[in-house]
C-alpha cells in the first residue's frame, strides 16, 4: 500500500471508529461533516484513493456501501447477510403494507448485503422496497430497497417505518415528536409532512442501510 496522506488517513480513522460504534458504514455527508471536507466530490475522491490503495472496498449501488479491509486489501468482513424483503412501504402518501407478526421468511425476496455495512444482530433485519418519491433528498427513489433493524423506538430525526393505527396504512418518512403530536415528515420540497397523534403511531422499523435501484 502506497503511503497515504494524512486527510486519507482520517478519513480512513473516522469510517473504523464509525463502524464500531454503529456497526454499520457512515455516509458520505457524514464523512464530509465529520473530517471538515469541503464537498461530497472531495470525499469521493478520497475514498476512490482509498480503494485504489486497498484500505476499503466499495459497492456502487448500496448507500453507506463500504468494507473495511486489512494492510493486503483481504476483506475484514467478507461474508454477506441475505435479508428478506416481506413487501412495499411507501415514500409518499401512506399505504397499506407488511404485518411482521404473520410475514413467512419463506415466501420473500432476499438481498444480500456484506455484513460490515450492517448491525451485528440480522435476525432484527428485514427489508422493505420503496414506492414513491417523498424520500428523494435523502437518496431513497422509487424501487429502492430500505433495509430496517426491527424496532419501535427511535430518535428525532431517524427515517422510520411509521405505522398509523387509524387508518392501518404505513409510511417511510423522518420523524418528530412535538408534544402530543408526531410530524412524519418527507424529504422532498414538493411534499407536505404528515402529523398525526402520538398515540396513533407504531415505529416498526429504523433504516440503517439503503439498497439502490440502478436499472
Amino acid at each position: 500500500m502506497s503511503k497515504l496522506s494524512s486527510r486519507q488517513l482520517e478519513i480512513l480513522e473516522f469510517i473504523r471508529s464509525y463502524h464500531e460504534e454503529h456497526q454499520f458504514m457512515p455516509a458520505v455527508r457524514e464523512i464530509q461533516s465529520a473530517c471538515d471536507l469541503s464537498s461530497t466530490s472531495v470525499v469521493d475522491y478520497n475514498l476512490r484513493i482509498l480503494q485504489r490503495e486497498g484500505a476499503i472496498r466499495r459497492s456502487p449501488d448500496i448507500s453507506r456501501g463500504l468494507e473495511l479491509t486489512d494492510q493486503i486489501g483481504s476483506s475484514i468482513a467478507s461474508d454477506h447477510m441475505n435479508i428478506p424483503v416481506v413487501g412495499p412501504i411507501s415514500a409518499g402518501l401512506p399505504l397499506p403494507v407488511f404485518n411482521l407478526e404473520s410475514w413467512n421468511s419463506e415466501w420473500a425476496e432476499t438481498i444480500s448485503m456484506p455484513s460490515s455495512m450492517l448491525p451485528r444482530n440480522s435476525s432484527e433485519l428485514f427489508a422493505l422496497r420503496v414506492k414513491g418519491t417523498s424520500m428523494v433528498d435523502a437518496l431513497v427513489d422509487d424501487g429502492d430497497i430500505v433495509v430496517l433493524r426491527s424496532t419501535r423506538d427511535s430518535l428525532n430525526g431517524d427515517m422510520v417505518a411509521a405505522w398509523i393505527l387509524s387508518t392501518e396504512e404505513t409510511t417511510l418518512k423522518y420523524l418528530y415528536r412535538e408534544g402530543d403530536k408526531v410530524r412524519l415528515q418527507p424529504a422532498n420540497h414538493q411534499m407536505k409532512p404528515i402529523f398525526v397523534s402520538a398515540d396513533d403511531v407504531e415505529i416498526h422499523g429504523k433504516v440503517v442501510a439503503v439498497y439502490r435501484n440502478l436499472g
